[in-house]
């Protein structure tokens, strides 16, 4: 199965809520007026694609079906397709892994799937022929280490560990200090997952930032959030709370395939100017992609 595919299927709900609400509404369709922009509205709100983005895509709809005299249902389509891609389109989200060796920093609150992402992400750089090492930073929680071990086993990467309660900013400095000697293109670095209300938590991924910083001053450097998409607007409220802390370069959406309410990746890439860099739609290790704005909006419309 291609990833289209995977992707249509993993959208299957958020298609189907979606999808449903948009035919009901053309299934009366008699002219484009304001009633009817004012129910694609409702539904793009309904959709988790919050008020503020909604309301946005709604207005330059209008203008679009003013400008280029779209008076049929197909056109209304389209229009609303270019629209919502052009906010994906807006931020770049190409991987920037320029230097080698180059560092991916994962970071996000507890329970999003970092854990199987990284496992997804390194899999997938091996494929395109780079060397990777994982630093299992995430000291805190029991069994993380191992977890991310039987990740990085199934991805074939090497593992750089210390025990439970080590400092996490030991562990990526010893990561950094093998992905050097071992001649690797790419260093993963998972963290703890934290609240971003927590402090010392938020200060600890400072302090690796810093290590990274100092010992790889050159490096090319992506910090992606992992985001569950299940959590709806709620995920938009982390990103901007994260911000303040991290300078995130871009996102990782993890469970789109277990929501009805995957247009919420709209309303973050617009009101954060925030690329989704990858996306997740599955449990096996090749279930993760590069996002295309291309591939979305047609799974999703």
């Amino acid at each position: 199965m291609g990833f289209f595919d995977k992707l249509k299927q993993g959208l299957s709900k958020t298609k189907t809520s979606f999808g449903e609400k948009m035919n009901q509404v053309f299934s009366n369709f008699r002219k484009v007026d304001e009633e009817l922009l004012d129910e694609l509205e409702e539904i793009l709100i309904m959709s988790d694609v919050g008020v503020e983005t909604a309301t946005k895509i709604v207005s330059n709809l209008r203008n679009r079906i003013k400008k280029e005299n779209i008076q049929d249902e197909e056109g209304v389509k389209q229009a609303l397709r270019d629209e919502i891609k052009e906010i994906f389109d807006a931020v770049d989200n190409t991987l920037k892994l320029e230097s080698k060796p180059s560092v991916i920093l994962v970071v996000g609150v507890n329970g999003v799937g970092k854990t199987t992402s990284i496992g997804k992400m390194a899999n997938r750089l091996r494929q395109d022929g780079k060397k990777v090492v994982i630093a299992a930073a995430d000291t805190f929680r029991a069994a993380a280490v191992e977890q991310l071990e039987i990740w990085a086993n199934r991805a074939q990467c090497d593992l750089v560990k210390k025990e439970e309660g080590t400092d996490p900013a030991s562990v990526v400095y010893d990561a950094i200090k093998y992905t050097k000697e071992s001649n690797a293109d790419v260093l993963i670095c998972d963290t703890a997952g934290r609240l971003h209300n927590k402090k010392y938590l938020m200060d600890e991924l400072m302090k690796i930032k810093k290590v990274i910083d100092k010992e790889l001053p050159e490096a090319s450097k992506e910090i992606l959030m992992v985001l569950d998409a299940t959590t709806g607007q709620n995920a938009i409220e982390q990103v901007k709370a994260f911000k303040e802390t991290v300078d995130i370069t871009g996102l990782v959406l993890t469970k789109l395939d277990g929501t009805a309410k995957g247009g919420v990746v709209i309303g973050i890439v617009s009101e954060n100017s925030m690329p989704v860099k990858f996306i997740g739609v599955g449990e096996q290790i090749d279930d993760m992609e590069v996002f295309n704005s291309d591939d979305f909006v047609k799974a999703l419309i």
